[in-house]
């Protein structure tokens, strides 16, 4: 079951839920001038992805596509965007494009530099490369500036079928 959530104006969580394995495989998607991917999925959900992010914009559109880090669930499909989005580019840590994107993807990435920003037309992400966290040395995270919106992976996992957080944390 998937499911597509504007968390701030424009920008969407879309969620897979796997019950086999009580776990969601998230994306977010920016809709701007230069709409921005980040994270791509498993190779095997690429159609179910695909068709979320399809209800919001012309797939084909995707200009940039990122990640959190070099894994199968972050960026399994990632030649699949690439191949059907032909002005996209993978964009990425540095460390990620020398040991793995680059040998990986069918097109070159952009190189983010720390604190370095990408600008999709009204919104700005401000990238943060974090080694080893959660637990890749080609980690990478943006936070939008404006609403604060933070695109990272695994660091807020949790089991289940469970709603978006978008204000608060959750705990009491």
């Amino acid at each position: 079951m998937t499911s597509i959530t504007e968390i701030a104006p424009d920008i969407y969580r879309i969620s897979t839920y796997d019950p086999k394995i009580d776990m969601q495989f998230i994306q977010f998607l920016v809709k701007d001038k230069e709409p921005l991917l980040f994270h791509t999925g498993l190779k095997g959900i690429f159609s179910i992805v695909h068709d979320a992010v399809a209800k919001i914009i012309d797939p084909s559109q995707i200009r940039w596509i990122s990640f959190s880090h070099f894994e199968a669930d972050e960026c399994g499909s990632l030649n699949e965007w690439l191949s059907i989005a032909p002005n996209a580019q993978t964009v990425c840590s540095p460390i990620a494009a020398f040991v793995s994107v680059d040998d990986f993807a069918i097109r070159p990435s952009k190189i983010m530099q720390q604190a370095e920003v990408l600008n999709t037309g009204k919104y700005n992400f401000q990238f943060h490369h974090i080694p080893q966290v959660p637990h890749g040395w080609d980690a990478g995270l943006f936070l939008e500036t404006s609403h604060k919106t933070l695109f990272c992976s695994d660091l807020f996992h949790q089991f289940g079928d469970v709603e978006a957080i978008t204000e608060s944390d959750g705990c009491d």
